[in-house]
């Protein structure tokens, strides 16, 4: 969990998208359904200008395969 910076949830979900995540389908304004293949589906449910701490973005990393480095 160190590793982990807080940062814009618009610059993790351009992340999960470079590393091979697409958007399924989207409703609203901020709740979307990603999918990767061999993943299972990820509801993402934040706005781009929220934060995103460090605590929450490690248990995305674990459910998607995201890196700091990926960042």
């Amino acid at each position: 969990m160190g590793d982990w910076p807080a940062m814009k949830a618009g610059r993790v979900i351009a992340a999960l998208l470079r590393i091979g995540w697409s958007v399924k389908r989207q409703s609203g304004g901020s709740r979307k359904v990603l999918e990767r293949p061999g993943w299972p589906a990820l509801i993402w449910h934040f706005h781009d200008g929220a934060e995103i701490g460090p605590k929450m973005l490690a248990r995305i990393a674990k459910k998607t395969g995201l890196k700091p480095e990926d960042l």
